[in-house]
């Protein structure tokens, strides 16, 4: 069996910091990315990671604030977020693929793993 399972969100003042985590088990994962869905909006991917060689991608949005990394040992990707804004707010997602991948897109269709996402809310 394969799946993803994350944790991580809550309600946080902006210029607050949350760490989300993906725990993944089942197909050894080639790469694995965070996407959110911000009310009204399409589901955007926001940062990415290969997991061979550590090729990352961050959206312009988040860069500097949001770090991806990864916990091999326990098959956990994490996702600190820093400097919140209220336009972080939304439903965020961890997803994953066992294809051969070197590089890491920022689009939904390099992944057929997806977690049951969870909420991040910074009050405006």
């Amino acid at each position: 069996q394969s799946r993803l399972v994350e944790s991580g969100g809550g309600l946080v003042q902006p210029g607050g910091s949350l760490r989300l985590s993906c725990a993944a088990s089942g197909f050894s994962f080639h790469a694995m990315g965070w996407f959110r869905r911000a009310p009204g909006k399409e589901r955007e991917g926001i940062a990415c990671t290969t997991v061979f060689n550590s090729i990352q991608k961050y959206v312009e949005s988040v860069k500097g604030r949001f770090t991806v990394s990864r916990d091999n040992a326990n098959k956990t990707m994490y996702l600190q977020m820093n400097d919140l804004k209220p336009e972080d707010t939304g439903i965020y997602y961890c997803a994953a693929t066992p294809w051969d991948y070197t590089q890491c897109l920022l689009q939904e269709t390099q992944y057929n793993y997806w977690g049951q996402g969870t909420q991040v809310t910074v009050p405006g």
